[in-house]
């Protein structure tokens, strides 16, 4: 279904019964990217899980109109440490979230983001403390710049194109080798589960553009470790030893800045969701509840 938040038609999955459970998925990816495995063990655990496509991603409105940002110059911008003009931002997208959870009658709920995600979770978490039950920060960062950065590679994967971005099978080409560079290595999904789950994602939205814009809303928000210390819900992070884009020395950071907090660290566990590590997700997500 589609709701009306903060101006913009946002597409919402609404499954199950019990404690609701708000699940922000990262850059360019959408509700669908969290694995119905993961969606199935929360719902048996007590959870209503909610997923939404953020903005400019999956079924919801995109920002077309806006133009396709120049990211080589926002890049530089960003190395040189000046400001970035974003064409919406993660506090926007936070509050497109509350907006969907006003519009299904929610007052408080569990909210677990993962990267991107984790991002917009956090400026929830500030944002409305009172209605942040919960909180986990799945494979995310404050954005210190302080912090180790992915490597040029991976740096380099991330802004490639597909050989031909017009052709659907060629995006699923490029979207495997992106996977399998940020991926588990000690955790593997089945590669032509992954390669059927691709292509449905493509089939069901495909918008480079978008991840353009949400990149630099990403950049442009610059760090939050200052507003981390206004964090007030119970906050569980979990994070992957062997994440390439985003090293787990964001993890630890964000541990020693939100008070209270605890920090889950998996061996072996990339940038993804890897089908033989989701019921221990599921369980960290349902911790303490």
């Amino acid at each position: 279904m589609r709701i009306l938040s903060n101006g913009v038609w946002i597409e919402v999955d609404d499954t199950g019964r019990g404690e609701p459970l708000l699940l922000l998925m990262g850059l360019g990816m959408q509700l669908v990217s969290w694995p119905e495995e993961l969606v199935s063990d929360l719902v048996w655990m007590g959870f209503r899980v909610i997923r939404i496509d953020n903005r400019d991603s999956g079924l919801s409105d995109g920002f077309d109109h806006l133009g396709r940002p120049r990211l080589f110059a926002a890049t530089i911008r960003y190395l040189l440490g000046m400001r970035i003009a974003a064409p919406y931002s993660l506090a926007d997208m936070a509050r497109d979230s509350f907006g969907v959870l006003d519009a299904l009658g929610l007052e408080r709920v569990h909210v677990c983001g993962a990267s991107m995600g984790g991002m917009i979770a956090q400026h929830m978490a500030v944002q409305q403390p009172a209605r942040v039950k919960r909180l986990t920060l799945m494979m995310t960062t404050s954005g210190s710049r302080s912090l180790p950065q992915p490597s040029a590679r991976v740096r380099t994967a991330l802004l490639g194109r597909p050989a031909n971005p017009h052709n659907s099978e060629s995006i699923v080409t490029y979207l495997e080798r992106l996977f399998a560079l940020i991926g588990s290595p000690d955790y593997h999904t089945d590669p032509v589960m992954l390669r059927q789950r691709l292509r449905a994602l493509v089939a069901r939205a495909w918008r480079p553009a978008g991840v353009a814009r949400q990149l630099i809303a990403v950049a442009a928000d610059g760090d939050r470790t200052p507003m981390l210390g206004k964090i007030t819900a119970r906050t569980h992070i979990l994070h992957g030893s062997a994440d390439p884009l985003v090293p787990v020395a964001a993890a630890r950071q964000l541990q020693r800045k939100i008070r209270g907090s605890s920090v889950e660290i998996i061996d072996g566990w990339g940038h993804d969701l890897p089908v033989p590590l989701l019921p221990r997700l599921a369980q960290a997500i349902a911790r303490d509840i």
